[in-house]
């Protein structure tokens, strides 16, 4: 993707002039970013992803009968477990829907101009009359792209972040909207994080795609790597505490001092080793999400091309490969076509063959891991 050309998607900016005008910065409208734009899933079909356990799913109806105005059920969600389509007031996402349908991957490769470190996934709203999930904001940014039906969006910067309580949802107790438009399919809105955003569904059959992408707190990084950082020292052999200097003591309770130094010590060694912590850190970000499984099984690739399965997340740094949580080092070419693949998500069967026996190794491992496919129409 070439990030200095203009593209309709991003109402003729290029990609790179939108991260530096707009990205955590200010909301943006593309009236017909995707013009003609199908929804990557048929009401039907999207109900019976909601059936399945290996799917996140969620109905959220507005119940004026209930006493918090509000139910939330997660899935699986059978088909008796949803409202009538006729029904007002209720909405059913589905959550992770590139990991199923190429056509919700495809719609996501239109945002790869953002990091891959940084994208999540790609959910669908399927909302009847008058449904949504109530004035909410979120801690990312997020892409709205209307693909059916349409949608009132009321947006607005938030003074009071604080909800109603009650509520199974985190509905903002006093969301004071300054924007507000009318969604048809091919309109495209993107949102800061914190930016308070309230969809309603205006008619029935209406379908909204949102792009949403990955934030954790400072903390939470420390401890994904830390904890990794931990089961890799636990695999080897390191220095054993000795104390042969040690007197007898009348307070055995106390810690002894120079125990706190060894392990302050060992710590602060596996800090300073940047090389275990950028390692630790590829491993986390390309981990799979707990319900994400894949079919093993797949033969070894004889003459064609491979293309990455849609649940694998692969990335790179300057020497080393992460795919699906586990690492490898690479350089030299084959660490030029394994970019590649993390890039485009595929290789040709000509650039499979300038692969070393390694490397080619390695990709006949994630086929039969189920991790790749072969793919007859690669990409030179």
């Amino acid at each position: 993707m070439d990030v200095t050309i203009a593209t309709p998607l991003l109402g003729g900016l290029s990609p790179e002039s939108f991260m530096r005008r707009h990205w955590q910065k200010k909301p943006l409208l593309v009236r017909q970013a995707l013009p003609g734009v199908v929804a990557p899933v048929t009401r039907a079909e999207m109900f019976a992803l909601a059936e399945r356990d290996d799917v996140e799913s969620r109905l959220i109806v507005r119940d004026t009968a209930s006493t918090a105005g509000w139910t939330l059920r997660h899935g699986p969600l059978p088909r008796r477990a949803l409202p009538p389509v006729r029904r007002p007031d209720w909405t059913l996402l589905v959550q992770g829907l590139d990991l199923h349908v190429p056509a919700a991957r495809t719609l996501l490769e239109c945002f790869r101009f953002v990091p891959d470190a940084r994208m999540d996934d790609l959910m669908i709203s399927y909302a009847t009359d008058g449904g949504g999930v109530g004035p909410h904001l979120d801690n990312y940014d997020v892409f709205l792209i209307q693909v059916q039906g349409r949608r009132r969006w009321r947006i607005g910067r938030c003074a009071d972040v604080s909800f109603v309580e009650g509520v199974p949802l985190k509905l903002l107790r006093d969301f004071e909207p300054e924007q507000e438009w009318l969604l048809e399919p091919g309109d495209l809105l993107y949102l800061p994080p914190r930016w308070g955003h309230d969809g309603i569904a205006q008619g029935p059959e209406c379908m909204t795609c949102s792009v949403g992408f990955r934030v954790a707190s400072g903390e939470e990084i420390a401890a994904d790597i830390l904890t990794r950082v931990a089961e890799t020292l636990r695999e080897e052999a390191g220095r054993l505490y000795r104390d042969p200097q040690q007197r007898a003591v009348a307070n055995p309770a106390r810690i002894p001092a120079a125990l706190q130094g060894f392990a302050v010590a060992a710590v602060e060694k596996r800090l300073r080793d940047r090389s275990m912590l950028e390692l630790a850190l590829g491993e986390a970000l390309t981990e799979p999400k707990s319900h994400v499984w894949f079919p093993a099984g797949g033969t070894p690739i004889d003459g064609t091309g491979v293309r990455l399965d849609a649940r694998t997340r692969m990335m790179y740094d300057d020497r080393h490969v992460f795919i699906n949580g586990e690492s490898f080092r690479a350089g030299g070419r084959d660490a030029r076509w394994m970019a590649q693949l993390a890039d485009r998500r595929r290789l040709s069967a000509r650039q499979l063959r300038s692969l070393s026996a390694d490397a080619r190794a390695l990709v006949d491992d994630w086929v039969g891991d189920g991790w790749l496919h072969g793919e007859t129409d690669g990409c030179d």
